[in-house]
């Protein structure tokens, strides 16, 4: 094993050194030069640099040994407490030459085939023995039980394949990942980025690591999400430790900040909502459990203004940061500053240069006008595997799927996703603005709209709600005081009357993958009326 002492290759000022052309030669850097320091903390299990490149190591010529062949693609089916076992093997399908498929042991039998056979992997790694539900047959399957790697093959009889001579290191332009979208409106796509794709913004300049304003950060984010990658290049490139919960709950999460002294907190939206509504978190900041934090981000879906609002209060004087991006466009992302006097924008991008508004023609608006976001990748862009959907991708420049408008002041404004954009008569709803106000109620935990068909207008505006409590109807709880018409009676002073909802139905918990992401083909099924009950 590698050992250093810490702190090794810091070294005096002087010129930056190269930054790494992958993931492995970064590992192999921080390995070197921190052997001893924790990259990242999963429950009772951690994970140091050295040990990371050594187990890596060993789980590479195993999936030689395997019969896995250059771009060859390994599904890496990993559930979130098993976070420092799927770090091991992503970075060992890397340096084996394969190609990694990150896939959450939560994916249904029906995604789990879907995967499979679109990825055209043979290969699987797993946190323990036993294949998920959907696996076809003759995949072969190897465990990273946090020991020593070993084979074990699904079909009775079947012979290992030649070992092969170690490849090449792979070069920056060779696929590295295929990431697969969430699936909220269909079937998930896969997403294929290349080395350089996955190492830009990394550094081995140790003056200039990211996170340096915290000893460590936290996450929940499932493997298989673009935001889970994001934080498994974090523990690989940042100064400060990664900590990642084996399992979401606010009371647990909370613990984990004060219990790690957290400097930055990363959640996605639902994971926002449910902290807020939990009583812990009264307790925590009475226990002084908040006040190492600096910076709290959320990813992967627009970030309610209440729910803004909220956090900047509850986490003060804490930075609340939007991070705009996508599965497709990164790394390209835009860094929204959060400013609690102008909660209908997310924030102010640091830098306008990889944002473009445009018609739909792609050309760019005048200043203030509203259109399609697109984002500039830095580096290799990604690409659907098998070239599907081409025109998301365009000469470096992403469609993002949002209409959005910068204002005046710099501050970006989110519209809405266009394609859940409701035509209701002769007008235009945002979901995001029915959201937003739904939001705002102060008996309203969580809510979404969505358009459903309407006999007369097309299509008008419906919306879940979960209210504030969980008592079953007829309790006593809050939920037996707050009805369609009071919502309503309440959003009067917010909307427009084309933009309030009807039907307005009251759920426990809205429908939501894995990442926190609204199912709105799922909640459109619940919301769609009767139409033999229908009025114009």
């Amino acid at each position: 094993m590698i050992r250093r002492r810490p702190g090794a290759g810091r070294g005096p000022a002087g010129p930056a050194p190269a930054p790494p052309g992958t993931l492995p030669e970064l590992l192999a850097h921080r390995a070197a030069a921190h052997g001893e320091r924790t990259a990242i903390v999963n429950g009772q299990a951690r994970l140091g640099f050295a040990d990371w490149q050594d187990r890596s190591g060993a789980l590479a010529g195993a999936l030689r040994q395997a019969g896995l062949a250059a771009g060859d693609r390994v599904v890496l089916w990993f559930g979130t407490e098993s976070w420092t076992q799927y770090a091991v093997a992503f970075l060992a399908v890397l340096r084996a030459g394969g190609v990694a498929v990150p896939l959450s042991d939560r994916t249904s039998p029906a995604g789990t085939r879907h995967v499979f056979a679109d990825a055209g992997a043979r290969l699987v790694v797993s946190a323990g023995p036993g294949l998920p539900a959907g696996v076809p047959p003759g995949v072969r399957a190897l465990v990273e039980d946090g020991a020593s790697p070993h084979q074990a093959l699904v079909e009775d009889g079947a012979s290992p394949h030649q070992a092969l001579p170690d490849p090449a290191a792979p070069g920056p332009s060779a696929p590295a990942q295929i990431l697969y979208t969430s699936g909220t409106t269909g079937a998930p796509k896969g997403v294929v980025a290349a080395h350089a794709n996955l190492v830009h913004g990394c550094t081995r300049d140790e003056r200039r690591r990211p996170l340096r304003h915290s000893r460590t950060f936290l996450h929940a984010f499932p493997v298989g999400s673009n935001a889970g990658q994001t934080m498994l290049v974090n523990a690989l490139n940042a100064e400060a430790t990664c900590v990642t919960a084996p399992q979401f709950t606010p009371a647990r999460f909370l613990r984990a900040v004060a219990e790690h002294g957290v400097g930055s907190v990363f959640v996605v939206p639902a994971m926002a909502i449910e902290l807020l509504g939990s009583p812990a978190l009264a307790s925590a900041a009475d226990a002084g459990g908040l006040d190492t934090v600096r910076l709290v981000g959320s990813t992967a879906a627009a970030l309610p203004q209440q729910v803004a609002l909220d956090l900047s209060r509850a986490f003060a004087p804490a930075q609340i940061v939007n991070y705009y991006t996508s599965t497709e466009a990164a790394p390209a992302q835009v860094t929204l500053l959060f400013d609690a006097a102008r909660p209908q924008s997310p924030g102010r991008p640091a830098s306008l240069t990889d944002l473009r508004v445009t018609d739909g023609a792609g050309r760019p608006v005048p200043p203030g006008g509203t259109g399609e976001l697109w984002l500039r990748s830095p580096t290799a862009p990604r690409a659907y595997l098998g070239g599907a959907d081409v025109e998301v991708f365009h000469g470096g420049w992403t469609r993002m799927g949002d209409l959005g408008r910068v204002d005046e002041d710099g501050f970006l404004h989110l519209v809405d996703r266009e394609r859940d954009v409701v035509k209701s008569g002769g007008h235009k709803v945002s979901t995001l603005q029915v959201e937003n106000a739904l939001h705002a109620h102060p008996d309203v935990v969580d809510a979404a709209a969505v358009g459903v068909p309407h006999p007369v207008l097309g299509s008008v505006v419906a919306a879940a709600v979960v209210p504030r409590g969980t008592d079953p109807v007829g309790s006593g709880g809050d939920r037996d005081r707050l009805t369609a018409s009071a919502v309503r009676a309440f959003l009067l002073g917010l909307l427009s009357p084309h933009e309030l909802p009807s039907p307005i139905v009251f759920l426990d918990a809205l429908p939501r993958n894995e990442g926190g992401k609204v199912l709105k083909r799922d909640l459109r099924r619940i919301l769609t009326p009767d139409p033999r009950e229908a009025t114009p």
